[in-house]
């Protein structure tokens, strides 16, 4: 009797595979949905909106969200790591759709509306909770391969100067956007515009 039921549950096993694949693509999808209701909330609300809030507009219950995140600083980190990922994910798309240096131009304002919409995450960042130890070294680690990807496809074209620092520019790109509103997203590009153009000078 046990042999039979372990053969059926062996079995059970092995056909389950498919809908296994399946529960871990709703988890995916959960998740996702969870991460970009609340960086929506956590823009209009802040970091200590009712954890309803984002449950409503992710459409999922609360338990699925303490299931993921159980701290508030474990969701808040999730986050950030996933609106970086979006950001640098970006940049790949942008290069195969335009030239090297409007990629560039494009890839920094997209980096700056990121920046701008991040600030609200500033505080907690800031809070001394080891759960944040990590996002500077995560926020570099994903930024900085892209950015000099761009710049080195946009220099090997001749559209920018050789010596552009990778740092420099993600440095002076989120200092534009300090003193922004939401408002303000229109100066932002045309800084950037002007930033990428500074880059083109002594280009022969």
């Amino acid at each position: 009797m046990r042999k039979d039921t372990t053969r059926e549950a062996e079995a059970g096993a092995d056909a389950g595979q498919p809908p296994a694949k399946r529960v871990r693509a709703d988890v995916r999808r959960n998740t996702d949905a969870l991460l970009t209701a609340a960086a929506e909330v956590f823009l209009t609300s802040g970091v200590d909106a009712p954890v309803r809030q984002i449950t409503a507009k992710a459409g999922v219950g609360a338990g699925t969200l303490y299931r993921h995140f159980p701290q508030r600083s474990d969701l808040i980190a999730a986050v950030f790591r996933h609106e970086v990922d979006a950001c640098a994910d970006a940049a790949p798309a942008l290069a195969a759709e335009y030239g090297p240096a409007e990629a560039l131009t494009r890839w920094l304002q997209r980096f700056a509306l990121f920046f701008a919409t991040k600030r609200g995450l500033s505080a907690a960042l800031h809070s001394g909770d080891s759960a944040y130890d990590s996002l500077p070294s995560y926020f570099e680690q994903r930024f900085m391969p892209v950015l000099t990807t761009l710049i080195d496809a946009a220099a090997k074209a001749g559209e920018i100067r050789s010596d552009a620092d990778p740092e420099d520019l993600l440095i002076a790109t989120r200092n534009l956007t300090l003193p922004a509103t939401e408002d303000d997203n229109d100066h932002t590009r045309r800084m950037i515009a002007l930033l990428v153009d500074g880059l083109r000078y002594g280009v022969s």
